[in-house]
């Protein structure tokens, strides 16, 4: 009875995926229908089934969301509030969702199809992680006293910029949440959310526990619909002081373009990757392979800082491909919800023809696949982790952002080559190089035009550390004390003495 009981305590919980009732969304404090009345369903992807359906907000929504975020804002207690009361509620929220942990990560898993077991140890904790560093620096947000010329007092203040529109991918939906409003309510900014259209059910659920947990109402506003509608309201409204935007580039120009267009708001863009991935033939190769495999595949590929572009030194290059690849051939593909799944599903049916559109580009151009290629079984959008070898700098999937599960692994023969074939592209959001020579890790990290480079690690990430892209991989930074720049103005006073 004893060994019993003890094996029992061993084994790993079980879990299984929630029943979800139809949703709405959250205006000025109120659960709503959309003003049309309209709804669309979000589907489950391990199934292609229809989880619930949720209601679809338009313009006459984002009109509604943003003049009670206006509201909220200018006359309601939350820029007025101590910001130490602020700081208390960011305390709280972070201790809802880490209370609700194993509701949200099933829910996660569900609505996206990333395996439990990374929404458990991966995004659950970071979110908790991101509300708890931001509430943290909600009392310590202040400008500078200035010396200028002359008999005058000067100082600086940091003002929360108003009434801020964020618009969230379907990759990480919890975490990308928690990106976007840890920040921008610390600094005192009322905001209005537009979640993937793929993926609402999360952001829905954060902000039931918002309210349960204190926030006033018409601080944070959710309005889920499809980008050309709701996305597109929010990034051209008049009323809206700032647009925060998540996901792929030529969105991110339309954004950016509306944005202009509009009231000329304030903007910050964090967009696509194609991240150089260099391996020195000096490097722990055990370890590389290891972060290689983890920064490509993780999320079944879906990461904009994906390592998609595995650069290779030719004296090492022929071990490393083959022992990456049987451990690509050895990889689990299946249900989300068995603990022993290392990758789920794509997150949809356009998603899973994007990526076997690219595939059959590998191929056609002339790279080589060792592994993978296919559909796993016959419903779902379940891909097999794909490996190309022998991929050149010009072929598409060297080029483009696949955002899936395939590897593209190419040669290169010393520093320079590969730091000039590195920088060789429009992207610049993340990098990493492996070698056990200081010089050689140095040059690269620093000629890599990239936001992050990390040295002997790859999807490092923490709350504190910036995040964001060079060049057409975005516009400012995300996580740290930098993302606290993007969510306030600088005030100068000046006052004769």
């Amino acid at each position: 009875m004893a060994t019993a009981t003890a094996t029992a305590s061993k084994s790993k919980p079980k879990y299984s995926p929630p029943k979800v009732s139809d949703q709405k969304m959250l205006i000025g404090g109120k659960w709503v229908s959309s003003v049309s009345g309209k709804t669309f369903p979000t589907l489950n992807p391990t199934s292609g089934e229809t989880i619930c359906n949720v209601a679809e907000g338009d313009q006459a929504d984002i009109d509604l969301a943003v003049k009670a975020a206006r509201k909220a804002f200018d006359a309601g207690p939350w820029t007025k509030m101590n910001p130490g009361e602020r700081s208390r509620l960011l305390y709280k929220l972070a201790d809802a969702i880490e209370a609700h942990s194993n509701d949200l990560a099933t829910l996660e898993s569900l609505d996206n199809g990333k395996p439990i077991n990374d929404s458990l140890t991966a995004d659950l904790p970071l979110t908790v992680q991101c509300y708890r560093y931001y509430a943290g620096w909600a009392d310590k947000i202040y400008g500078q006293t200035l010396p200028i010329n002359g008999n005058y007092f000067c100082c600086t203040r940091h003002e929360p910029i108003g009434v801020v529109g964020q618009i969230i991918p379907w990759n990480f939906p919890l975490l990308m949440q928690a990106w976007k409003w840890a920040p921008a309510l610390a600094c005192g900014n009322t905001v209005v959310l537009k979640p993937a259209e793929q993926t609402p059910l999360t952001a829905l659920y954060v902000a039931r526990l918002a309210q349960e947990v204190g926030f006033p109402d018409g601080v944070i506003n959710v309005v889920p619909g499809y980008g050309p509608t709701a996305g597109a309201a929010l990034s051209g409204h008049m009323d809206v002081d700032k647009i925060a935007f998540t996901g792929e580039t030529n969105t991110g120009k339309i954004v950016m373009t509306a944005a202009a267009q509009s009231n000329l708001k304030r903007v910050s863009l964090e967009l696509g990757g194609k991240s150089p991935n260099v391996v020195f033939a000096d490097a722990d190769l055990d370890a590389a392979i290891e972060g290689a495999y983890f920064g490509l595949f993780f999320n079944q590929g879906q990461c904009c800082c994906a390592g998609s572009r595995l650069y290779v030194q030719e004296s090492a290059y022929d071990e490393f491909v083959h022992k990456i690849t049987a451990k690509a051939k050895s990889r689990k593909v299946g249900d989300p919800f068995q603990q022993d799944t290392e990758q789920g599903p794509q997150v949809s049916q356009e998603q899973f023809d994007r990526v076997m559109g690219y595939i059959d580009a590998g191929k056609k151009d002339g790279a080589k696949m060792l592994v993978g290629g296919s559909r796993v079984g016959d419903k779902g959008y379940f891909i097999q982790p794909t490996v190309f070898c022998d991929v050149k700098d010009e072929m598409k999937i060297a080029k483009e952002e696949i955002f899936g599960p395939v590897m593209s692994i190419l040669k290169f023969k010393d520093v320079d080559e590969v730091l000039e074939r590195g920088n060789r592209t429009l992207y610049g959001l993340a990098a990493a190089v492996w070698t056990k020579d200081i010089k050689k890790a140095l040059r690269l990290a620093h000629g890599l035009r990239a936001g992050t480079v990390w040295v002997n690690c790859y999807d490092v990430f923490d709350a504190s550390a910036p995040f964001g892209g060079f060049k057409m991989s975005g516009i400012g930074r995300e996580l740290g004390q930098y993302a606290l720049q993007l969510y306030t103005e600088v005030k100068t006073i000046t006052m004769a003495m």
